[in-house]
């Protein structure tokens, strides 16, 4: 009697990859989620393509409580940090950033009052604006290079800005769990460091010398 054959064994079936919801497949989802443009005149924004010179811009925002926003373009994007008490050019001061939603490249612009009642209501100033570069030693793309820093935690940048320039450096200090990471932004030291108070010394909007009482009343 002829031996039965073995049935082969079942073929595990590999469930396929889950899609990861990255920042590269919906750059802007958190920004737009967060707003009601309806309301809000802050600008709804696209990913823009890759420059030769990546543009930066440092907000004052009167919100819930005084900050400066550190918006610095990588990726079709603004990479976005809220520092509390502002840059220092002083590099034995180190100051806390904590990094928020990507914002869009035409934020870059963006002058006025947020309404009460929307994210981060109160009132914008552009209070330095500029284009920014790769501030390492590493050879390579310079775009490469703030790419990996970015993602290593320690993002290299020179600035040449109308009212800050030079290099610095934003070290990643730790995660929160709500996904927002802490950051320190320091000044290198090089022949733009100095002990001055920028944010004393600069109280007006870069592209219109408006106060923020002059932003606030007239939109």
């Amino acid at each position: 009697m002829p031996a039965k054959k073995r049935a082969s064994p079942a073929k595990k079936r590999t469930a396929a990859p889950a899609k990861r919801r990255t920042a590269a497949a919906a750059p802007l989802a958190e920004y737009k989620r967060k707003r009601d443009f309806s309301i809000t005149r802050e600008p709804e924004g696209s990913p823009a393509a890759r420059r030769s010179k990546l543009r930066y811009v440092i907000q004052k925002h009167a919100a819930t409580r005084l900050h400066y926003d550190l918006r610095l373009e990588l990726d079709g994007v603004m990479k976005s940090w809220a520092v509390p008490k502002g840059p220092s050019t002083d590099p034995s001061l180190k100051r806390l950033a904590i990094e928020v939603e990507d914002h869009p490249i035409e934020y870059n612009a963006f002058e006025g009052t947020i309404p009460a009642g929307q994210y981060g209501g109160g009132t914008v100033m552009v209070w330095d604006r500029g284009t920014y570069t790769y501030g390492g030693l590493e050879a390579g793309d310079p775009v490469d290079r703030l790419r990996a820093g970015y993602e290593k935690g320690d993002f290299k940048f020179f600035l040449q800005g109308e009212r800050l320039r030079g290099s610095w450096v934003l070290v990643r200090t730790r995660r929160q769990e709500s996904g927002k990471a802490q950051w320190l932004l320091i000044k290198h030291r090089d022949e733009y460091a100095d002990e001055r108070d920028v944010t004393e010394e600069y109280v007006t909007s870069v592209t219109t010398d408006r106060s923020f009482e002059e932003i606030a009343e007239t939109g």
